[in-house]
């Protein structure tokens, strides 16, 4: 049975979706080491600071790193919600949780070199960090802009991707699970929300193939519907809430 591999809802997330998870796993012990791993891997360089020049040149890179962890913080929160919720162990959401760990330890490096580089360029390389070197060799061609915003889209639409699935899984055992209406709802809705982060995620990579550099920065910029898409999804998502109960009430 389902509900063996569970664990008894003892307590209530904010949203009101009770938690079937509350002790950590091994499977969450092994994110947790990954994640933390990987945040490491962007901040550490291989080698100590030799000179105060060198500890300015790494300490500057604070906003690359900083954008950096948020996403990683980003998608550790993804997973420890849909631990506490749904408490699933079985082999299908170990083989996602494989995926996405090797998903995000593969583009640690793209990451950090994509924000560094950005934060350079918007900063007037005040705040280059380790992009460039000490003869400022230029690191990157204008021609290779829409490769690096293509291998930037393809982890970004692999990670979204990984937790529609981990979602759409858990939508399909909703019986097993016993999920109330609200559960089912803030499920379904979640489903639909990393989906739009999988859509904003393509339509970058296809304006960055198709455009060419003349159009690498409107590719990154793509990802800015994020905020407002997602805004209006959560709005969505609080009215039907509130409509719910609203009928509870009544």
């Amino acid at each position: 049975m389902l509900r063996e591999h569970i664990f008894e809802p003892r307590t209530v997330g904010q949203d009101g979706f009770r938690w079937r998870g509350i002790e950590p796993t091994r499977l969450e012990a092994l994110t947790d080491g990954v994640l933390a791993f990987a945040l490491t891997l962007i901040i550490v360089s291989l080698e100590v600071p030799r000179t105060y020049s060198q500890l300015l040149r790494v300490m500057s890179g604070f906003l690359g790193f900083a954008i950096c962890a948020t996403f990683l913080f980003g998608i550790w929160w993804g997973h420890n919600a849909y631990c506490r919720r749904f408490g699933l162990q079985d082999y299908f959401t170990q083989v996602l949780t494989g995926v996405l760990l090797f998903v995000v330890l593969f583009y640690v490096y793209p990451l950090k070199f994509l924000f560094t580089l950005l934060v350079a360029m918007f900063s007037g390389g005040r705040l280059a960090g380790t992009v460039f070197s000490e003869t400022q060799t230029r690191v990157i061609e204008s021609w290779q802009w829409p490769s690096l915003m293509m291998i930037y889209g393809a982890g970004f639409i692999a990670v979204y991707l990984v937790f529609t699935l981990l979602y759409w899984h858990a939508w399909r055992l909703r019986d097993s699970l016993e999920l109330n209406e609200r559960e089912r709802i803030i499920t379904f809705f979640n489903i639909e929300g990393y989906l739009i982060n999988v859509g904003v995620g393509v339509l970058s990579m296809l304006i960055a193939w198709t455009g060419g550099p003349g159009l690498a920065a409107i590719s990154g910029m793509t990802y800015s519907l994020l905020g407002p898409l997602r805004g209006f999804h959560g709005w969505r998502l609080g009215r039907r809430l509130d409509a719910m109960d609203r009928a509870a009430g009544s």
